[in-house]
């Protein structure tokens, strides 16, 4: 074989060798994979907010929910591999409509996209909407990767980076080119002003593709009434109730939050007139508790399995800052947030109750106290401490994200037809909702997912300057081309060395020196 095509061949072996040393296939965690199998004998909550159902059996064909029912009725075939549900509650994937797929850590942002799909995944989530980027190639990367069974995750939707103050004219075209990458949902953030936040609510429509905002420059009923389709936090952002509020100026968060922890949500009639606004034009809120909970300095809350989670690097960071967080409780610093938070889980009652769709998310971002997956679970329990029923809190995680997603008839309920996005779990979580922190196996398109072995891989790595993305393509051309030109660059200097020297023993042995070759 030429020289040429050997060092060809070398390349396109070293590329596939690098390739496969990527992160373990979503395969590698799959604990049962059978094409028709069925939970038998197990409590049932469906996702639509109806009263738990036991010893119910699940019957599920090539990744779809075939028959559910009074485990009497259902008739399980032969060929059908059994799964013991006794003692045992099943629930739809859940669906969550605030992630991200990095690591907010004292303000900063970190890498942990993979960390982060196997985390959801383990949690339970098997769908998330991405709700603001800060790499949108990085999300898509990872989105890519899910979807081809290269890394183990819930499926993606992927939302734009943040829109913040920009000019209206350019709006458009920013929309359209995020639009041809993928993006199916775009985010506008807290220095957008009613302009250009028209200007984007706009243009996503005119694609079929909607906007959410963690807004502050402009107040809720004004973004409403400029077509907005979701909200996030709720009225614990929003800053129209701020007494010294200027139109398209983003107040100081501790000035309007000041004034709004004072407001009762149930009193007030600015806030009842909120709430009639955003049900009358179908506006969804995004309920992330979790994350404001993981501002009020109690470190009771903390989840014990989260800090194992992070590089050894970041675990000192969190670990220095989890005191400086608890002190802000014995210093009542932390009462605010805590107010807040309480005011919080009654405007998102009151909203539920007028008929307004009320999603769930965690927003792994804050101080970093919450990471994602395990804030998901605490989003739930904290549904509950809210005053919503375990089942309606599951409904709020499931099937409203699913039907804000234009899903409903493929996930977010445990019904005849619908994919076999499943959770198992030990325990009764409509009796006790933390439950839902003892997973079993977590079911994306009825294959069956290790939850425990998706957690114990994502040890150490979240924050992860991750060096492994050098190892896939097409980022592994990087040290490929360094290794050619650093050995090209040897061999150079090698073969000037060697003439060098073999022409001066030539001539000193008398022979003739090699003649230099003519330019060209």
């Amino acid at each position: 074989m030429p020289a040429r095509q050997l060092r060809a061949a070398a390349v396109a072996g070293a590329l596939t060798a690098l390739t496969a040393c990527s992160e373990a296939p979503a395969r590698s965690f799959i604990k049962s994979s059978a094409p028709l199998f069925a939970i038998a004998h197990v409590r049932v909550i469906d996702g639509t907010g109806a009263p738990a159902r036991d010893d119910q059996t699940v019957l599920v064909r090539d990744g779809r929910i075939a028959a559910v029912g009074n485990g009497a009725s259902i008739a399980i075939p032969p060929a059908a591999s059994i799964v013991d549900g006794r003692g045992r509650t099943v629930f739809p994937g859940l669906v969550a409509m605030h992630e991200h797929l990095y690591y907010e850590l004292d303000g900063a942002p970190y890498p942990a996209a993979a960390a982060f799909a196997r985390l959801y995944l383990a949690s339970g989530v098997t769908t998330i909407r991405t709700a603001g980027s800060v790499n949108i190639g990085e999300d898509l990367r990872v989105q890519d990767a899910v979807d081809r069974g290269r890394l183990p995750g819930p499926k993606i939707h992927v939302t734009s980076p943040y829109f913040g103050a920009m000019s209206p004219a350019n709006v458009p075209g920013y929309v359209s080119s995020l639009a041809a990458r993928g993006v199916t949902s775009f985010k506008a953030y807290t220095t957008m002003r009613a302009p250009e936040l028209k200007a984007l609510i706009d243009a996503a429509h005119a694609r079929g593709l909607r906007v959410t905002g963690h807004l502050c420059a402009v107040g809720f009923r004004e973004a409403a009434a400029m077509g907005i389709d979701n909200l996030e936090h709720g009225l614990i952002v929003d800053t129209e109730f701020y007494d010294a509020k200027e139109s398209d100026v983003c107040p100081d968060a501790g000035k309007f939050q000041g004034e709004l922890m004072w407001t009762d949500p149930e009193t007030d009639a600015g806030v009842h007139q909120l709430v009639r606004d955003l049900v009358r034009h179908g506006v969804a809120i995004t309920s992330t508790l979790a994350v404001f909970e993981s501002l009020t300095g109690n470190a009771d809350v903390y989840d014990p399995r989260m800090p194992a989670l992070l590089t050894p690097r970041l675990r000192r960071v969190y670990d220095r800052m989890l005191p400086e967080e608890s002190d802000r409780v014995a210093h009542g610093w932390a009462k605010p947030m805590s107010m807040l938070l309480s005011r919080e889980m009654r405007f998102e009652r009151m909203f539920v109750a007028a008929g307004g769709r009320l999603l769930a998310g965690s927003d792994p971002t804050g101080w970093g106290g919450i990471v994602a997956g395990f804030a998901d679970q605490r989003e739930l329990e904290l549904l509950v401490e809210a005053g919503f029923t375990p089942e309606a809190a599951i409904r709020i995680a499931t099937a409203n994200g699913a039907d804000f997603l234009d899903e409903f008839d493929r996930i977010g309920t445990v019904e005849a037809g619908r994919q076999a996005d499943l959770v198992l779990v030990r325990g009764n979580p409509a009796a006790r909702i933390s439950d839902v922190r003892n997973i079993e196996t977590v079911f994306r398109d009825g294959v069956g997912y290790d939850s425990e072995a998706l957690i114990a891989a994502s040890v150490d790595t979240v924050g992860e300057y991750y060096f492994r993305i050098y190892l896939r393509w097409p980022y592994n051309l990087v040290p490929l081309l360094l290794v050619a030109l650093v050995g090209r660059l040897g061999y150079t200097v090698w073969r000037g060395l060697t003439r060098s020297g073999g022409a001066g023993t030539r001539a000193r042995r008398g022979a003739t020196p090699a003649r230099t070759p003519p330019p060209g």
